[in-house]
């Protein structure tokens, strides 16, 4: 069974860089508190990574 990655928002976007503001919509995350499941994937961890101190993120099965 394939690894997906339950990414929530913790922090807000306002004052940040446009780059990360970008990646946030990318994920489809609009606010805090939203949570997305993903696909665990190289770009799926880049963008995490990218936004780190904005989220949360979780290994599921």
């Amino acid at each position: 069974m394939a690894t997906r990655l339950k990414v929530t928002q913790i922090k807000s976007e306002i004052g940040g860089k446009p780059n990360h503001r970008e990646t946030l919509r990318t994920l489809g995350l609009k606010r805090i508190g939203d949570i997305i499941v993903k696909e665990d994937s190289a770009s799926v961890r880049g963008m995490v990574r990218t936004v780190a101190h904005l989220v949360t993120v979780e290994e599921i099965n």
